[in-house]
């Protein structure tokens, strides 16, 4: 029986499934779902029973012995496709769609006027957690509201660097140059990209007043400090110009797929299926802006930028993930080529090269994941519905999670079950007790446990299924509930390539708090939260193949 996938919590695109979560019947559901939301009936996957069918008629063939010779023509292989077809593919689709109309449900007024400023010299696009130009909707209603009021457009993104562990040149090399590629594009398509620095709500109000621009745009997250920023800015911006956010991060806005806290994936699942159809479409073009600048952004300096950053070096840039679009794309192009086929039957492998691996990309905006669910649903391959399920109902839950419950990073936020089991357990005796800097330099008695957190340390990334193994063992080998969060939050968070997003907030309450999950057998320590143990792994892959991997890697 397998384990629910909180992997995608973590961010990694890989959970494993849910027990008692009707399993079948959710796979089955959206098998039919994405088959009618996206692909002709030609390419719908075959029933079982036509497949027995099939089967039956080829057992047949056999059996009458001389047959004769078929007249058709043996089956040709697919031919292989040349690197980079599919940024070539998605450039056409996009300028297919190029007059494509925007769906106003994707937007909220944070004002109260709705009216853009006559006489203003333009639209300004705050970028924040959606660090792409293409596939972007916060971008292209701004382009579009520029474009009907013949004005210029500009983006700004506000860079601050919190003092704090967690600000690694490991995150903030990935982002800037991220952003690079952003300012280029952006050059090329007469957009005024602006590199600001200081938090949003001290730079960005004066910014828009000195630029006398007419309305202002961003985009949407659910986590505390934008959700402060946005405050912030709403204050200092003048009463007359219009400050609109579009969730420009899910396919389903947060705010229109629920308006409420939802359970777990259960009972949010038919929700977004429900609205797919009218929110996973096609994107239209962001294309070369028509009205320009009187005076044109100051170019910024990218190295000088990042190498101004008081940022923890120590934590390096992964060589695996290339930061930026184009190579979200590619990483994009290569799971489909390569991975996807895997996904389904070996994505709770950690020896397996079965995920996606987009979750650096996803997690700065750098890739849509409307994008992703678009290129992947068009593949025939078994392990659509399952990836689908994980890329958009288990990763939108997150946001859910964090957008309404404003303790989505504390036990407070538990259900009461959760808090009382935990509570009821807290003075358990622990067989083994570990500080944080033990942990974080894979000092355990478990050398799986070690494997993973050198996986982490090393390459910014830790396979999603021991993800769930990892943090249960620090609620295990920890004083008590609170101290375990607070260190899985922290590793997560310092060291993951995609830390500090609701994935990783969710996925820690997950494996911790028993968020979005139901009470089991109760046990010491963990009480009626889900238990995983190493005998377990054993069963599930090849542990000492992982760990010989892996634990010779120095932190």
């Amino acid at each position: 029986m397998r384990l629910v996938g909180a992997a995608i919590s973590f961010g990694v695109l890989c959970f494993p499934c849910r027990k008692g979560d009707k399993l079948s019947k959710r796979r089955t559901f959206l098998v039919q779902l994405f088959s009618l939301v996206s692909r002709p009936p030609s390419t719908l996957l075959y029933s079982r029973k036509s497949a027995n069918m099939s089967a039956k008629k080829r057992k047949a063939t056999s059996a009458a012995g001389e047959a004769e010779p078929s007249t058709k023509q043996p089956r040709q292989e697919n031919p292989k496709k040349e690197a980079g077809w599919l940024h070539g593919l998605i450039k056409q689709q996009r300028e297919d769609k190029k007059d494509m109309k925007f769906n106003k449900k994707r937007e909220r007024f944070i004002s109260e006027t709705q009216k853009i400023r006559q006489g203003s010299g333009g639209v300004l696009y705050w970028m924040q957690r959606d660090q792409r130009v293409q596939d972007n909707w916060a971008l292209i209603r701004a382009q579009q509201l520029a474009t009907k009021e013949s004005l210029p457009l500009h983006v700004c993104f506000c860079l601050v660097v919190p003092k704090s562990e967690l600000s690694t040149l490991r995150h903030y090399s990935f982002l800037l140059k991220g952003l690079e590629e952003v300012e280029k594009e952006c050059k090329h398509l007469n957009i005024q990209f602006h590199l600001l620095r200081g938090a949003a709500g001290d730079v960005l109000p004066d910014f828009v007043t000195g630029h006398n621009f007419g309305a202002v745009v961003t985009d949407f997250s659910p986590l505390r400090e934008p959700v402060q920023w946005l405050e912030a800015v709403k204050k200092g911006l003048p009463e007359d110009i219009p400050f609109i956010q579009v969730d420009a991060h899910n396919i389903v806005p947060c705010w229109v797929a629920s308006p409420k806290l939802e359970y777990s994936a259960r009972t949010i699942r038919g929700k977004i299926t429900n609205l797919l159809p009218e929110f996973l479409t096609a994107f239209p073009l962001v294309d070369k802006h028509s009205f320009s600048a009187a005076k044109s952004a100051k170019a910024v300096d990218w190295d000088k930028t990042l190498a101004s950053l008081q940022v923890d070096r120590t934590v390096g840039e992964p060589k695996w993930a290339k930061p930026g679009t184009e190579a979200g794309l590619a990483m994009l192009e290569s799971f489909i080529d390569v991975r996807l086929k895997l996904f389904g039957e070996q994505r709770n492998d950690p020896n397996a090269a079965a995920l996606s691996q987009l979750s650096p990309w996803l997690r700065f905006g750098q890739l849509s994941a409307q994008r992703v669910a678009l290129q992947v649903r068009k593949n025939p391959s078994p392990s659509v519905p399952a990836f689908i399920e994980e890329l958009v109902v288990r990763r939108e839950l997150t946001d859910n999670f964090c957008f309404y419950n404003e303790n989505y990073d504390n036990v407070k936020g538990a259900y009461e079950w959760a808090q009382k089991t935990l509570k009821d357990h807290a003075k358990d005796k622990r067989e083994y007790l570990y500080t944080r800097e033990q942990f974080e330099k894979a000092q355990t008695h478990d050398k799986l446990w070690n494997a993973a957190q050198n996986q982490m340390v090393t390459e910014g990334k830790m396979h999603g299924f021991l993800r769930m193994y990892w943090a249960k063992k620090i609620l295990e080998w920890t004083t008590s509930p609170e101290e375990a969060l607070s260190i899985a939050l922290y590793l997560n968070d310092r060291y993951e390539l995609d830390g500090q997003d609701p994935n990783g907030f969710v996925g820690c309450m997950w494996s911790i708090c028993g968020i979005h999950d139901q009470g089991w057998a109760e046990r010491p320590v963990f009480g009626k939260i889900r238990f995983m143990n190493y005998k377990g792994c054993l069963r599930k892959f090849n542990v000492a193949q992982f760990e010989r991997k892996y634990c010779s890697k120095k932190v």
